[in-house]
């Protein structure tokens, strides 16, 4: 062995460098605040090594680059820590990368002759934010699709190249495939090969100007061996604990829903280290004082300006007070992002529509997942297809869009989002089930907003039943409105209420009885058989897929309220939906979303 490392040595010297690397003079000892560059230059090494093998699952194009990223996330062994470490270990390149700075920036090692040493820095800053930006994108989730496009249409509002240089880098007028494989060339090959030249740059310089030690001196002079190595050891441990937990504790990194254009998402929000930009520009000052321009004053002009100061710190520290300055600037420098970005999670944790944004990503992501499983795998047309036919994904989007300009669900749009105005049509959680009908006749219930309150029923006929002539009835014929509302509510064949419709058969066909004999329904609704006489919505499926498919169709429909149609669109019939999504509409209503019977309709549908 010895003299195989004889041999070696002689060919290469490697004795004399690994000597030369351990045994380097520190002026002042050993000490903690030197450890930020090793702990960035092990964070890169793990992204290189991490980053390679999700590169050999990866696939990068618009219609694999999710479903690739879904493999490692929940079918590849040990994915899911993968993409974790991955993920949080780039979250602590930055703020290593800012501790860095500040210690470089405050022991002066940026003077001279460190000046280029110093650039080189500035550079691998800016190459590792790139990197993180582009690899917001590789997932193809809507997360960072939306986040992407805001990047880039930022890009646009340059003077003179800011439009050809956004089309360059998304592969031409629209985001799709060519956007994707541009930034995956960026953040796998290029960003990563000039970082390997600026690091290499970086500690060829460092070697050659040696460490500027903070004076007075604390210790004598030390060697880089065994303390600071025993040190900076200790600190890569815990980078990578830490990056562990937030692995462990977040089941890696997040994963939305694949990405698709066609739908808004209002929950995207930049990286939390880009999020002081994103608060910039909303202030108010870039509109009142500089108008139109206000987003390019924002977004190139001030970004562009301060980053030139921080490249320009080695000669203002020339001046008698630069290096004053210097730490001065770049401390309100950090303390400005770190206020933006408190301002920013401060606004969003009191914005009610993002919270309901949020959550409605949050159920999208986890209703993709249950969905692939209950298909066995994605299907060719990819994962985006399952929620674009799916009525857990695609009925609330169609009821806020359609239906919360009157309606309600449970008091919100659908997607969360509570409008200040009341509905001025009922609410429309549990629609066909007991209790829903139980509600309405109730006298105290039917008049207020959650029924007939905001409609012209409100002073008709039905209102006048309810609250005068069947309390009466149902004081004489006790059971019987139970059994009656049982009797219409099975009408609709809700799956939540299977169970219940079927155990309760012979309360159900007392009720039938009851709704003809006892209440009088069949004085103005047909119930399970024709009537030509009727004048009010048939109770015959009441509730049912059906018949909820064709009140949305076209509730001026005989079968439904004819001429006294309350303001409520055709909406399939003056095409505002098509009767798929109707019929995707009526599907969750009824609540009729569970995954595996959601796949079969697909599978029957095709």
């Amino acid at each position: 062995m010895k003299k195989a490392m004889d041999w070696l040595d002689s060919r290469t010297g490697f004795r004399g460098l690994l000597h030369e690397v351990l045994f380097e003079r520190i002026p002042g000892g050993a000490r903690w605040r030197y450890v930020w560059g090793s702990t960035l230059t092990f964070c890169f090494a793990v992204q290189v090594i991490t980053g390679i093998v999700l590169w050999m699952a990866y696939s990068p194009s618009a219609t694999t680059a999710w479903e690739s990223v879904y493999y490692i996330q929940h079918e590849m062994a040990g994915g899911w820590i993968l993409r974790g470490i991955h993920h949080f270990t780039a979250q602590a390149m930055h703020v290593l990368l800012v501790l860095h700075l500040l210690q470089v920036v405050i022991d002066g090692a940026y003077k001279a002759p460190r000046e280029v040493n110093y650039w080189f820095g500035v550079v691998l800053m800016l190459l590792t934010l790139g990197l993180g930006l582009t690899g917001y994108l590789l997932p193809w989730d809507q997360k960072g699709y939306g986040a992407t496009k805001v990047a880039t249409a930022l890009m646009g509002i340059a003077p003179i190249v800011g439009p050809a240089l956004q089309k360059l880098v998304v592969g031409g007028t629209d985001y799709g495939h060519h956007t994707l494989t541009r930034f995956f060339a960026l953040h796998a090959g290029v960003l990563p090969a000039l970082l390997v030249v600026a690091v290499a740059g970086h500690v060829a310089l460092f070697r050659r100007h040696g460490l500027t030690a903070k004076q007075p001196y604390r210790k004598p002079e030390g060697r880089f061996w065994p303390d600071q190595v025993l040190m900076d050891g200790v600190a890569c441990l815990a980078v990578i604990a830490a990056v562990l937990y937030l692995t462990i504790r977040h089941h890696g990194a997040e994963l939305h829903a694949p990405a698709d254009p066609t739908q808004p998402f209002n929950a995207a929000r930049p990286e939390w280290y880009f999020l002081f930009l994103f608060e910039f520009l909303k202030l108010d000052f870039l509109t009142s004082w500089f108008g139109h321009h206000g987003e390019l004053v924002g977004a190139i002009i001030v970004p562009g300006i301060l980053l030139g100061m921080l490249a320009a710190m080695p000669l203002l520290g020339n001046w008698r007070l630069g290096h004053r300055f210097n730490v001065g600037f770049l401390l309100a420098l950090l303390l400005g992002a770190l206020g933006l970005t408190f301002r920013s999670l401060q606004s969003d944790a009191s914005n009610a529509s993002y919270h309901a944004a949020v959550r409605s990503a949050a159920e999208a992501s986890e209703r993709v997942v249950a969905l692939v499983k209950a298909n066995g795998g994605i299907p060719p047309a990819g994962a985006a297809a399952l929620l674009r036919d799916d009525p857990g994904s695609a009925g609330p989007r169609l009821f806020a869009q359609h239906c919360a300009s009157c309606h309600r669900y449970d008091g919100h749009d659908g997607q969360g989002a509570v409008h200040a105005e009341p509905p001025s049509a009922p609410d429309l959680k549990g629609f066909g089930s007991r209790s829903w009908l139980a509600g309405l006749l109730e006298a105290s219930q039917i008049t207020n907003h959650a029924y007939y309150g905001g409609t012209k029923f409100k002073e008709g006929k039905m209102t006048r039943y309810v609250t005068t002539k069947l309390p009466k009835l149902h004081a004489g014929n006790p059971g019987a409105l139970e059994a009656m509302i049982a009797a219409v509510s099975a009408e609709a064949a809700l799956p939540a209420q299977a169970r219940k419709d079927s155990a309760d058969a012979e309360l159900i066909e007392r009720g039938r009885v009851h709704a003809r004999e006892t209440f009088g329904c069949t004085d103005c609704h047909a119930f399970r058989k024709p009537d030509e006489e009727a004048t009010a919505p048939d109770l015959t499926g009441w509730g049912s897929r059906e018949w909820l498919v064709g009140v949305i169709a076209d509730p001026t429909h005989e079968r439904f309220y004819g001429q006294r149609n309350d303001r409520m669109p055709s909406f399939v019939k003056d095409g505002r939906l098509t009767g798929k999504e109707a019929g995707m509409l009526a599907d969750w209503l009824r609540g009729d979303t569970e995954p595996a019977a959601v796949v079969s309709r697909m599978i029957n549908a095709r």
